[in-house]
């Protein structure tokens, strides 16, 4: 049990404690909107900058990064993979198991695994260990990938690391079928600038699915599955279970698993693999999970409960009920790692927890970049993001009109992305960002008028134009009306926005 002051002095949430989470996980956004009027002054405080690096200022690095930039497009993007760790486990061998000379934790799902694994690197960091963190897509450089102690590697460092590596890589793709792919290179690169810094512990995302990602190729101490929900469903499964099965793979032998709040059956195909390879399982609402949470300026004030207690008054600078159960997720992973619940009984420092918790930044994900009117970006790309995107909208901000800017890959679910945003976009701005992946501006148009009419669609195919005219509409109502904008679809757009609007 925790050692917190004045605990003993409250009374023990233990016996409703499935009931409150579940109340948090099913409350109406309509009250939430209400309660959070009362609450917003409760808690003085603002985000922290994001830590997303612009281009090099010097020229000849610049050049160098570019350089190594052009050499990986060159290889197979991040969405044609052939279903095996052979080859990073060939560049891994050549390499020395750069990937073995630290402990890890390895985070899978489908949403919120880059803002879980932000949080549990500054809640290491905290505890004084040294970091790397690897996590995909980038929201503007290439180079926050890479991140070690809490920040991404500078560009110097990524085009050294490449040049240590390549050779071996080029050396691997004499050997095998297909070269390694672009995933695959900056996975080998992140493990060998883990190892060459080095660091006490690797916080590392897959890339998609679980047993045949290039990330697995780690036997983390810790594995973390976020909520699953369908996405990718032409490569991983067509439902959650089947998807849960994929992303089981990185449960290791005599592992301690993590498990987010998950639909039946792919929480019963997880729990199986856990069985099956004697890990120690943890589950969000029972071992843990969200306790109480108001809205607070510029986030949110949480009251977790981890796996040796009950941490209080965790100010978590961020918007919307996700990112908490995040946090929770968060904090039970880190405290597995430290033993707490299994080797020892006490909980982690408190302060140290909310210190941590309170430096916690996530480009592109609720991310506010400009008032007047307030132009909010998320990364949300599938159903299950939009849908809880669009309630952190609701409660974290009253606007009396929200225009949507929606640019969004064509390989995506669209309609049911449109759908999630239907009920709180008054009019949705339609545009394509610069990818080659990116659905065509007239298309996504057509789909959205099925879904919002005709009269509340726009069609802007350039994102500068886009932003322009979403930022009209909002304004429309005046200065005071509270109109606001929300750029979403894709994490390309949602970078090139972040440039657009003077960020990075």
């Amino acid at each position: 049990m925790s050692d917190n002051p004045g605990q003993n002095d409250q009374p023990d949430p233990l016996d409703s404690f499935d009931e409150i989470i579940d109340a948090e996980t099913t409350r109406d956004p309509d009250l939430a909107v209400i309660e959070a009027g009362s609450r917003t002054l409760r808690t003085q405080g603002g985000p922290p900058q994001a830590d997303v690096p612009g281009r090099p200022e010097d020229p000849e690095v610049d050049a160098a990064l570019r350089a190594v930039e052009t050499e990986l497009a060159t290889r197979w993007g991040e969405t044609k993979l052939e279903p095996s760790v052979t080859r990073i486990a060939a560049l891994m061998d050549v390499l020395g198991e750069p990937q073995r000379s630290y402990p890890s934790i390895h985070i899978t799902g489908t949403n919120g695994k880059t803002s879980t694994a932000r949080m549990i690197e500054a809640l290491l960091g905290a505890f004084e260990l040294r970091t790397g963190r690897y996590t995909s897509p980038h929201v503007q450089s290439i180079t926050e990938r890479i991140s070690l102690d809490g920040a991404p590697i500078s560009a110097e460092r990524f085009v050294e690391t490449y040049a240590d590596i390549k050779p071996y890589v080029e050396m691997v793709d004499a050997q095998q079928e297909y070269r390694l792919s672009f995933f695959e290179v900056l996975t080998g690169m992140a493990y060998a600038a883990f190892a060459d810094a080095p660091v006490d512990v690797a916080v590392v995302e897959v890339g998609m699915g679980g047993s045949w990602d290039a990330t697995n190729v780690i036997d983390g101490d810790v594995a973390v599955v976020t909520p699953i929900d369908l996405d990718h469903t032409d490569r991983l499964g067509e439902t959650p279970g089947e998807i849960a099965a994929e992303k089981a793979g990185i449960v290791k032998q005599d592992a301690t698993v993590i498990l987010a709040q998950q639909p039946v059956d792919a929480a019963q195909v997880l729990l199986k693999k856990a069985v099956d390879v004697n890990a120690t399982v943890a589950r969000e609402g029972l071992e843990f999970g969200v306790v109480a949470r108001e809205v607070a300026v510029g986030g949110q004030l949480v009251t977790l409960r981890g796996l040796g207690g009950e941490y209080t008054e965790v100010y978590l600078p961020l918007h919307g009920a996700h990112q908490a159960h995040n946090a929770a997720v968060a904090l039970a992973a880190v405290e597995a790692f430290f033993g707490v619940g299994a080797q020892r009984p006490e909980s982690l420092d408190v302060d140290t927890v909310r210190k941590a918790f309170a430096s916690v930044a996530s480009p592109g994900r609720m991310e506010v970049v400009r008032r007047s009117p307030t132009v909010v970006l998320d990364a949300a790309h599938n159903p299950a993001g939009a849908r809880v995107t669009a309630e952190a909208v609701g409660e974290a901000f009253q606007f009396s009109r929200l225009i949507g800017v929606v640019g969004a890959s064509g390989d995506k679910n669209v309609r049911g992305l449109l759908e999630a945003f239907e009920p709180v976009f008054a009019e949705v701005v339609v545009t394509q960002n610069s990818s080659h992946r990116a659905m065509d501006a007239d298309e996504l148009a057509a789909i959205a008028v099925e879904v919002f009419g005709d009269d509340r669609v726009q069609v802007e195919p350039r994102l500068p134009d886009a932003l322009e005219a979403a930022i009209t509409l909002a304004e429309e109502e005046g200065e005071f009306a509270g109109g606001g904008v929300l750029v979403t679809g894709s994490v390309i757009t949602v970078g090139e926005a972040r440039l657009l609007l003077g960020r990075g």
